[in-house]
């Protein structure tokens, strides 16, 4: 097995903290993107990773860019839920090909929108998939178009993750939701039910157990899935309070979201749909299970909660509210 990686949408959250994993590991990163050099003065601070030509609905772009790697991490999504029912298998369809030329497993970082209410509130790998959402159902198609390239050959791994955030989020992370990147921390916001259950993924927690994985490709079956449980909050407002704490601010008061007013312009933004049609998971818990993962891997990557906020506030340029 060689250390070269393709990651396709290397400038989107996940991407980009997988590509930072990778190369803090020693790997060669390889990344698509219509406008190479623009990404590469834009996202510099990653390191040194080659941006090549191309586009990911072109299957020749990525067939030519994954050539000779051992990975080809498929992180790309439409920006702000815009027209996913056109974009996502194409652009998965292209993925399939190159890793399938190279030899290569192909990482797909999943979510948790592959499941409805009768999957229990403790999800594991093997729970059903009945989405009631057309993302959900989107999601379970990717999955099984891999498993079916698996039986024709295809080296799959899909990791599946709760809702991110992490100090270099941008766009698209319901963390945007609790605080207001760029802007000093006064107060917070709630999502959904105070006292359910809600799971989260710290990015650089989930992208090094990425890492770790690809790592130990030869020991994975052709057709892997794991759960990454990240960190969990009992009472769901709890991540809330904490990013208050982290913020300095431990009295900033925590606010109801505006589902109304989501409600009211959901005719006229398709983002806002997507969202109403994800509001389930705010008023039931969703819990990953491990314990797959750590009988792999002997653990999981993890950051501590006020750890993971303060660096993620101090990235997104939140502080706390000066004082008088």
């Amino acid at each position: 097995m060689n250390r070269r990686v393709l990651i396709v949408g290397a400038t989107g959250n996940i991407g980009a903290e997988t590509a930072r994993a990778l190369l803090e590991r020693g790997w060669e990163v390889r990344a698509l993107h219509r406008q190479p050099e623009q990404a590469a003065r834009r996202f510099a601070a990653l390191g040194a990773i080659t941006w090549l030509a191309g586009d990911a609905l072109n299957r020749e772009d990525v067939v030519q860019a994954a050539a000779g790697v051992s990975v080809v991490v498929h992180a790309a999504n439409p920006p702000g839920y815009k027209n996913w029912a056109g974009l996502v298998l194409p652009m998965l369809e292209s993925s399939i090909a190159a890793a399938e030329a190279a030899d290569a497993r192909l990482v797909l970082p999943g979510t948790i929108y592959n499941f409805g209410a009768d999957a229990g509130a403790v999800l594991s790998e093997r729970s059903p998939q009945h989405p009631t959402t057309r993302k959900g159902a989107l999601r379970v198609a990717m999955e099984r178009r891999l498993e079916a390239a698996s039986k024709a050959g295809l080296k799959v791994l899909i990791v599946r993750a709760g809702d991110f955030f992490g100090p270099r989020v941008t766009g698209n992370s319901w963390f945007g939701q609790v605080v207001k990147p760029g802007a000093p921390v006064r107060s917070v916001t709630y999502p959904g039910k105070r006292d359910v259950g809600h799971a989260w993924a710290y990015l650089p927690d989930l992208a090094a157990t990425i890492a770790e994985l690809a790592e130990r490709e030869h020991a994975l079956p052709r057709f892997e899935v794991f759960h990454f449980a990240g960190h969990w909050f009992e009472r769901g407002v709890e991540i809330a309070e904490a990013a208050r704490r982290a913020a300095d601010v431990p009295r900033a008061p925590i606010r109801r979201f505006p589902w109304f007013a989501i409600y009211a312009l959901s005719p006229f933004r398709e983002t806002f749909r997507e969202m109403l049609e994800m509001r389930y998971l705010w008023r039931e818990p969703v819990r990953l299970d491990n314990q797959k993962l750590l009988a792999f891997l002997g653990q999981e990557p993890h950051t501590p909660i006020d750890a993971a906020l303060r660096q993620t506030l101090s990235g997104l340029g939140c502080r706390a509210r000066p004082t008088i």
